[in-house]
């Protein structure tokens, strides 16, 4: 009985000092950010965001002012219209952007073409100089653009492909491929080897095996370098402003430089043909951006 009360005034106050120690607070799980690293986190995200965002969103701005917008921006509300982008669709400027079309199409497909080709022969099959292949595209992205402009402007010269679409095509070739294969290799290498071998039991050439099954489990790397090709033609300056020599012919990259000289520039049109140019590589971009975030093997799961 002793024993009995002895226990039950212990347990009770046990109980008692339990009931009033505060419940601990539930951690936070791991990986899990607080209030103030979130605040801070996307306050740096918005910030970045704007410094990112604000140089092409000033020059869209200063394309609807007048000729004087870029010295006078605070005039541009006053003067909101169109002129700049009717005096630049009155120039060359047309016929410079079907240029640049023509040449950035065929060097995305062209580019595309031989490099996955080239990505799936060393990956999948051994032959005499494969690792040398690959060592040899790595060089040629070791020398700088103007380096290699005076030997081309010679190969391009004998070969009579100055001022010709073809010799620009081939020129950015030079420049996506290497950088293409290497990347197209690399996914390659990840697509189990089972599927080419489940390919040959059924039948299929190794070409075939390669455009009907490994191709579709390689959209991602193909988004990419259809996107890495188009923007190399689309975006080239140096080349095409030294291979190019006829108004004609000229790309937007060569074009464009001709509204500037060394006395004065068209900063309007200059502005309207910047927003123009945009709009192709943000649509590119949009086209390809669901492959660019796919999984690799995606296409394994669809029948």
């Amino acid at each position: 009985m002793s024993a009995t009360a002895h226990t039950g005034p212990a347990g009770s106050a046990g109980t008692s000092r339990s009931a009033e120690r505060p419940a601990r607070r539930p951690g936070r799980k791991r990986g899990e950010r607080g209030r103030g690293a979130s605040v801070a986190l996307h306050t740096t995200l918005m910030v970045a965001s704007a410094i990112a965002i604000f140089p092409a969103l000033w020059i869209a701005f200063i394309s609807f002012g007048p000729k004087n917008a870029w010295t006078d921006p605070g005039g541009v509300l006053d003067h909101l219209s169109l002129q700049n982008y009717r005096n630049i669709l009155h120039t060359n400027f047309p016929k410079w952007f079907l240029n640049s079309v023509i040449v950035a199409a065929a060097t995305t497909v062209l580019g595309v073409m031989l490099s996955a080709s080239a990505g799936y022969a060393i990956s999948r099959m051994k032959f005499p100089g494969h690792k040398q292949l690959m060592w040899t595209f790595l060089t040629t992205q070791m020398f700088p653009m103007a380096v290699l402009i005076v030997p081309l402007y010679n190969l391009l010269g004998t070969l009579g492909l100055l001022d010709s679409y073809l010799g620009l095509i081939v020129t950015y070739c030079t420049i996506s491929v290497p950088f293409c294969a290497w990347m197209l290799k690399g996914y390659f290498d990840t697509i189990p080897h089972e599927i080419d071998e489940a390919g040959r039991i059924d039948g299929l050439t190794p070409f075939g095996t390669f455009w009907r099954l490994i191709l579709p489990l390689a959209r991602p790397g193909l988004a990419v370098t259809a996107f890495y090709s188009f923007l190399t033609a689309w975006g080239e300056v140096a080349y095409a402003s030294q291979f190019m020599s006829t108004n004609e012919n000229f790309t937007l990259a060569a074009g464009i430089r001709t509204l500037a000289t060394d006395q004065r520039a068209d900063w309007g049109s200059l502005t309207a043909a910047a927003v123009i140019i945009a709009i192709p590589a943000a649509l590119v971009f949009f086209l390809v951006q669901r492959h660019l975030v796919s999984g690799l093997t995606a296409g394994a799961a669809k029948s």
